[in-house]
C-alpha cells in the first residue's frame, strides 16, 4: 500500500505567493517520494499541491463535499484538474474533513483558516503525524500556541520545517516508525 499524504489549507481568501508555492513543492515531494496525495479536491492551497504532484508524475485524491460532480463543480465551485480519483462523500464542506483526515497517513499543514483548523484538530485528536509549513502564514504561525493551551496529548507528532521536501522526509521516517502504534480517538 502507498503512503496517504494529506495536505491541508485554504481553499480562498488571501493566499499568500509562499503559501501557494509552498503547497505546489509539497505536492511535487509527496510524489517524489512515492506517496499518494490526497486533498479536499477544492481550489487554493489544495489545488496546488495536486498541480505541483501531477506534474511530477503523482496520483491525487481529492475529498469532495458533493454528491457527485455536478455539485463538486456548480456547487461548490472545485476544480477537477490535476485529481486522478475524486471520492463523493456529500457531506458539505465540514463533513467531509473526518473522511479526508481518516483517509490519510501523514498530514501538512500549510497557511489554512477555520476549516483547516478543523482538519489539524481531527488530526491531533486521533494521533495523526502532522508537519506544518513554517513561513506561509493562516493559522500555522499559531499551531505550537494552540497545542499548548489545548494541554492534550494524544501521540501525535507534530514537525515544523520551511523546506516542503524535508519536510516531507521526516514526517516519512515518523510515520515509518509509528505505522502500527494505536491511534487515538479521544473525545473531547
Amino acid at each position: 500500500m502507498k503512503i496517504n499524504v494529506g495536505v491541508i489549507g485554504s481553499a480562498g481568501g488571501r493566499i499568500s505567493k509562499a503559501a501557494r508555492e509552498g503547497a505546489y513543492f509539497l505536492g511535487k515531494a509527496v510524489a517524489e517520494s512515492g506517496c499518494v496525495l490526497l486533498t479536499g479536491g477544492c481550489p487554493g492551497i489544495p489545488y496546488e499541491a495536486a498541480k505541483g504532484a501531477k506534474e511530477a508524475g503523482g496520483i491525487v485524491v481529492g475529498i469532495s463535499p458533493g454528491i457527485d460532480l455536478n455539485e463538486h463543480i456548480n456547487k461548490y465551485k472545485s476544480p477537477t484538474d490535476y485529481l486522478d480519483i475524486l471520492i463523493y462523500t456529500g457531506t458539505g464542506l465540514m463533513g467531509r474533513e473526518v473522511t479526508g483526515v481518516r483517509s490519510c497517513d501523514v498530514i501538512v499543514v500549510v497557511s489554512g483558516r477555520s476549516g483547516t483548523l478543523g482538519e489539524f484538530s481531527i488530526a491531533y485528536d486521533e494521533g495523526r503525524p502532522i508537519g506544518v509549513l513554517e513561513g506561509t502564514g493562516g493559522i500555522t504561525p499559531e499551531i505550537k500556541k494552540i497545542i499548548k493551551t489545548i494541554r492534550k496529548k494524544t501521540g501525535s507528532t507534530v514537525l515544523y520545517d520551511t523546506d516542503p521536501k524535508r519536510l516531507i522526509m521526516r514526517l516519512l521516517k515518523v510515520y515509518g516508525k509509528e505505522k502500527d502504534r494505536p491511534r487515538s480517538f479521544s473525545a473531547g
